[in-house]
């Protein structure tokens, strides 16, 4: 009858460790739905300013116009085609500086920052247009007035209207890209193309939120960025050939060529209507750490964790001669199982670190008052308790220690195996299955 009521109380707390899962992945479940929330208040925050800004350009545009004579229906007809030679600059010097303001709806958060673009090189001059243009010769087209064009992403994120500076001149941009209707952006209107003179310099005043992409279109491009934001992701196609990261802000320097990025050849095939993915000097404001990452991690270890509380029980039921109801144990998996969801409320308000401080805590002293009760003492009760915060500071190194949590968490198991076997080394199991009272020998 014992060895009947031993192995169903097992199969109990098995099932129970089970069962105890349904309200972990509900929590897990409610994690994403917050993380979703989160999304839609950044996109309404970008709805009402602006985006992710991605800069393309200058970009030299000399237009031309060919009559095209067209037969239909027997009829001939005289066609105006426009045609666009694009030069992109000889040298492209970007400095930017970046002033990034965390902007809040509601609880949640985006970073908008406020950058001051300046940028100068060299662009092609009429001479090199002449020699390089594949349209030299053709006497029907008629050459238009050139322009310069500047592509953003988000065109509302201009503060005010920049000013060309082209040789000697000062010429003001007017709105609109004039690369195409799916390109939003400036240009800035030229009485004719750069003759001997192309250097040039214009300052841009951007506002942006999130991240920031410059397409390096020059022979040569340069960034200098510098931002006070001190978690920088460097991303893109290039990565910064130098960096300086700090609790203030952060500096990083790119620099590219087209031999590394074949630019002109993909600005025109894009231009086409072929591939339009150039390559860019990136970088995102990113949050340092992701909580609602950082809870789903840590309800992934849910398992493990009332796995191991229960085993402790058992434990103690095997060594102290005690009986814990499998409802006792049923309570005190749901205390372990709530910390998710008490972590994940705390976490939105406070921080992770602050959260799982406090959830822990109210989690380590609920389950110790009862256990002083269940465990037959205070004593009991304190040092279950005691057992129980460590586990959850062991949870917490593995949830900070990302890149060796797979080597804590087997040395984890590990560990408990070994903690088990050495306890019950001189258990006497069949004399377990046996008798009510379970005795080691000495």
């Amino acid at each position: 009858m014992v060895k009947q009521i031993f192995t169903h109380k097992i199969f109990l707390l098995l099932l129970l460790s089970l069962l105890l899962m349904v309200p972990v992945q509900s929590i897990m479940e409610l994690n994403r739905e917050r993380q979703a929330y989160r999304s839609q208040a950044i996109h309404s925050i970008m709805a009402s300013s602006s985006g992710p800004q991605r800069l393309l350009g200058p970009i030299l545009v000399q237009p031309y116009t060919r009559s095209v004579t067209v037969e239909q229906e027997g009829k001939r007809f005289v066609r105006q085609e426009q045609i666009y030679r694009y030069l992109l600059p000889e040298q492209l010097d970007i400095k930017a500086n970046m002033e990034v303001t965390p902007r809040k709806l509601g609880i949640y958060q985006a970073q908008v920052y406020q950058t001051r673009l300046t940028l100068s090189g060299r662009l092609p001059t009429t001479a090199q247009l002449q020699e390089s243009t594949p349209l030299a010769g053709d006497d029907k087209l008629v050459a238009g007035k050139p322009y310069l064009s500047l592509v953003l992403s988000d065109a509302r994120g201009i503060n005010s209207v920049p000013e060309l500076l082209l040789g000697t001149q000062r010429i003001p941009f007017a709105p609109g890209a004039r690369l195409g209707d799916a390109l939003a952006g400036i240009h800035a209107p030229l009485d004719n193309l750069p003759q001997q003179d192309g250097t040039f310099h214009l300052e841009l005043n951007l506002q942006g939120m999130n991240a920031l992409d410059i397409v390096p279109l020059g022979k040569e491009s340069t960034l200098l960025l510098a931002g006070n934001w001190p978690h920088p992701n460097f991303i893109g196609d290039f990565l910064p050939g130098s960096r300086t990261l700090s609790p203030q802000g952060f500096e990083a320097n790119w620099q590219t060529s087209w031999f590394a990025s074949d630019m002109e050849t993909r600005f025109n095939r894009m231009m086409n209507g072929g591939d339009s993915n150039l390559s860019t000097f990136s970088v995102s404001l990113v949050q340092p750490v992701d909580n609602y990452q950082l809870n789903e991690r840590a309800a992934k270890y849910a398992l493990l964790f009332i796995g191991l509380t229960f085993i402790s029980f058992f434990m103690f039921e095997l060594l102290k001669g005690l009986r814990v109801h499998p409802i006792q144990y049923a309570l005190v998996g749901m205390g372990l199982a709530i910390f998710y969801l008490v972590l994940l409320a705390l976490t939105e308000h406070l921080g992770f670190g602050w959260a799982y401080l406090v959830a822990a805590l109210a989690s380590v002293l609920l389950n110790g008052f009862y256990l002083s009760h269940v465990l037959g003492g205070p004593k009991q009760g304190i040092g279950f308790a005691a057992l129980l915060g460590l586990v959850y500071a062991i949870l917490y190194s593995l949830l900070q220690a990302e890149e060796i949590a797979l080597l804590l968490g087997a040395l984890l198991l590990f560990a408990t195996l070994a903690l088990i076997m050495m306890l019950t080394r001189k258990l006497d199991w069949y004399q377990v299955m046996d008798y009510s009272s379970p005795t080691i020998d000495q």
